[in-house]
């Protein structure tokens, strides 16, 4: 039986905790709040660091020294990300979901995901190249298939 169905989230191990990373890049994407309503908005703007064709990051591993303001999801903080996609595989996970067919650790790599729409994959433009983010905002992040 698959670790992630066997185990809490509490229960895995560090290894375990970063396999159930997809890979989409979603997380990656800048995301605006109103204001006034406090209604969340995702851009297609990334993070400077993410490499819009493996929708990986490209220094991982030391991306707070480069990005201070990432966000790290760990099993102390997933209750309060409310911005993670629905279809994050942590966030489905604390919602007592499965992860989607789709997912690397189903399918065995991340062809599906991006052949589903689900990654950042050939969506995205560098953020240091926005000059108005409010013109970038997508629905394309919210899609959950599956």
């Amino acid at each position: 039986m698959a670790f992630w169905k066997q185990k809490s989230l509490e229960q895995l191990t560090t290894v375990e905790w970063e396999q159930l990373c997809d890979g989409c890049g979603k997380c990656c994407l800048n995301k605006l709040i109103d204001d006034e309503t406090e209604e969340l908005y995702y851009t297609n703007a990334a993070c400077k660091l993410l490499d819009s064709d493996s929708c990986g990051c490209v220094h991982y591993i030391q991306r707070f020294d480069f990005v201070p303001t990432c966000t790290k999801v760990t099993i102390d903080n997933i209750a309060e990300l409310t911005w993670l996609p629905e279809s994050c595989a942590y966030r489905r996970l604390y919602m007592g979901r499965d992860l989607p067919s789709w997912h690397p650790l189903i399918v065995g790599d991340k062809q599906q995901m991006h052949a589903k729409g689900m990654s950042v994959k050939g969506k995205v433009v560098n953020e240091t190249k926005v000059r108005d983010i409010e013109d970038h905002i997508v629905l394309w992040p919210l899609r959950d298939c599956d």
